[in-house]
């Protein structure tokens, strides 16, 4: 080893563990002119000796890299969301629902931070991808920007193979400089830093990243766990180098989370960073396992969701607008107002019911708020001061205002629905829905385009897509021969997409994304589930009985059979791309867990070998255990397993299968 590569590697180290006291533990050892100095050394001695750069080395913080576009990145571990909750009896609900099946749970309650999910894969130590959430199978691949956040660890100290989880944020402080920074460009300010940190990570240019100073905090492991509760994993994290939120409390009982959620709401303004809610969570893993979870969410945790801020308006008008399912939704023109951040003139008044029972007319006087700090709605009206103003009902339809159908208020629905299947505007928002990222994903085909194809008589159903040609695209207004030939290229790319994607894009009531993923790796292909019966789709873990009979008797249309057929002619692919686990194996619907040093396979082969021979593999130890992988030095799960009268397997018994 030569002089430059004992510096380098020296230097690297030093450089490293400065940054790691300045951006992780806010307690700088050396002044910043000492940092600069030493890391102008490095950037010298790397520039002479391009060879010796390493993976750790902190010059790859500074950009100095521009994309050409984002590539898409298949998590290999389903990102979930979070069921929410606005009250204080939601959260006791969530309580009960644990303790029908954990009578006495600890849980772990952590802030809630507002920024950009993140999942961080690590393999022998080495970052080696950084994705965004996406759908929660699929995000988009932000590697090389997440390297430029500095507080995200490039190799940890351990040679581990890991996948975490967590939240990039943009500090308010870095927030309040970037946007006096942009008014003085003559740019529009962002919103608020949860956009500011989404935009940073869009962009293609490292440099932007690396200059707008994001922060991280890293709260779940991903992969197959290494600790038996969610405190030790955050314990952990701190030990490889991740920044966790210190601001958590383990709670017993209602009370003690309403406290925790009282004292962070009073905090909540003092602090560096956004939040928008508390997160509680059962705090032992083998509990998380044996509670399971839904199609979209764990049922061992639930948000907290803040209330919203509030906002004093004018109703001055009602739209109706009809959805892709039929239902007919009023929405409120209002005088336009700031609330939380963003001018908003538009507010979902949700259905007729919700409209009666508030009383809502136009011409009042309202307070609206963002439902989940996303959505505005009509809290209440403020019936003081109505006497003074000029009101009158909102006039609700008994026809379609889009096809003049006659509008039905089913028994067991609060809302109004129109039942004619040829409604053009259920048509355009199910080509719409078809179109879109999570279905199919034609890039090109929004909303502008879809409603001249409609109007003009061209497409009429998803299956008219692929009858189109570059000629046909070209008649629509502002479409030009090259965006046509992008958008004709995009559908006929679709064709080739795994059939998950054409199973959600088909828009079944109650078929979400997830959904659609399940089905397909049961059946396989589209021609098996829509052949499939109520009771055997009723049978899959996270379908139930609502989903299964929605899609039977969505697939027993003679229309749906007919589309089917043309889609199937044109060259769609109904077949599921994925791996689809076997049912012949001995493991076959079996639970396993792996712990210990694996050494003839890395954990993610381990996995992956594990699933395809039809294994659920789980990251801790429980009643619902069927299987534990013991490797070298394995530990509290070996003797868990052990207590438990568990069946042990060595690697060597896991390689012979």
């Amino acid at each position: 080893m030569n002089n430059a590569e004992l510096r380098i590697k020296e230097l690297v180290k030093l450089l490293n563990k400065y940054a790691h006291e300045y951006y992780t533990l806010d307690n700088p050892s050396v002044e910043d002119a000492e940092y600069d100095k030493l890391y102008r050394e490095l950037v010298e001695l790397e520039e002479k000796n391009p060879e010796l750069v390493q993976n750790d080395s902190p010059s790859h913080r500074t950009g100095d890299l521009v994309l050409s576009k984002f590539e898409k990145y298949q998590h290999q571990y389903q990102l979930y969301s979070l069921q929410d909750a606005f009250s204080r009896e939601e959260i006791e609900e969530f309580d009960a629902r644990v303790r029908k099946v954990i009578p006495n749970p600890e849980y772990i309650c952590e802030l809630k931070i507002d920024g950009l999910s993140l999942s961080l894969v690590y393999e022998n130590g080495v970052l080696i991808t950084a994705a965004t959430r996406g759908d929660g199978s699929i995000g988009e691949n932000i590697t090389e920007q997440v390297k430029r956040i500095k507080d995200v660890p490039l190799v940890l100290p351990q040679e581990i193979d890991i996948t975490v989880r967590g939240e990039a944020y943009m500090p308010r402080k870095s927030f309040d400089k970037l946007n006096i920074e942009r008014e003085l460009d003559g740019e529009a300010p962002f919103a608020n830093p949860r956009n500011a940190a989404a935009g940073t990570l869009r962009q293609l240019d490292t440099k932007v990243v690396a200059k707008r100073n994001l922060a991280t905090f890293l709260y779940q492991e991903a992969s197959p766990a290494t600790h038996d509760t969610q405190e030790k994993v955050l314990e952990y994290f701190e030990e490889l180098g991740f920044v966790v939120n210190q601001d958590r409390i383990f709670a017993r009982s209602i009370d003690e989370i309403w406290s925790f959620i009282d004292k962070v709401a009073d905090m909540r303004g003092k602090l560096p960073y956004d939040i928008d809610g508390v997160v509680i969570k059962v705090n032992s893993l083998a509990q998380q396992e044996e509670l399971g979870f839904t199609v979209k969410a764990p049922k061992w945790a639930i948000a907290y969701k803040f209330p919203a801020e509030l906002a004093e308006t004018e109703i001055l008008s009602v739209d109706w607008t009809v959805g892709r399912t039929g239902v007919v939704t009023p929405t409120a023109n209002m005088i336009p107002v700031t609330l939380a951040q963003t001018t908003v003139s538009r507010a979902t008044l949700h259905n007729v019911d919700y409209i009666n029972e508030k009383d809502i007319r136009v011409g009042d006087l309202v307070i609206i708020y963002k439902a989940g700090d996303i959505i505005p709605a009509v809290q209440r009206v403020l019936f003081d001061k109505r006497e003074t103003r000029e009101t009158h009902p909102i006039e609700v339809p008994t026809n379609c205002p889009i096809c003049d159908s006659e509008l039905v208020h089913l028994e067991e629905e609060v809302a109004l629905r129109c039942i004619n299947p040829m409604c053009p505007a259920q048509i355009k928002e199910g080509l719409a829905h078809f179109a879109s990222r999570a279905a199919m994903n034609i890039v090109g085909l929004g909303p502008s385009v879809i409603n001249q194809l409609f109007d003009s008589g061209l497409v009429k159903d998803v299956a008219d897509l692929y009858k189109l040609s570059v000629d046909d695209l070209m008649t629509l207004d502002k479409v030009k021969e090259k965006s046509a030939t992008n958008i004709y290229q995009a559908i006929q790319n679709s064709k080739a997409n795994s059939v998950e994607k054409l199973i959600f894009g088909l828009g079944i009531r109650h078929v979400g994304a997830k959904a659609a993923k399940i089905l397909a790796e049961y059946f396989g292909n589209l021609n098996a589930l829509s052949r499939a019966n109520v009771e055997e789709m009723s049978e899959i873990p996270s379908i139930g009985h609502v989903i299964a009979t929605s899609i039977a008797t969505y697939f027993d249309n003679e229309q749906v059979q007919d589309l089917l057929k043309e889609l199937e002619t044109a060259g769609l692919n109904f077949e599921y791309l994925g791996a689809r686990p076997q049912t012949d194996s001995i493991l076959s619907g079996k639970t396993v867990v792996l712990t210990g040093k694996l050494e003839q396979f890395t954990r993610t082969q381990a996995k992956e070998k594990l699933e395809a021979l039809g294994a659920n593999v789980s990251g801790s130890v429980s009643k619902k255990t069927d299987i534990l992988v013991a490797g070298a030095d394995a530990g509290s799960k070996l003797a868990k397993a052990q207590e438990l009268g568990i069946e042990i397997w060595s690697e060597d018994d896991l390689a012979k299968i």
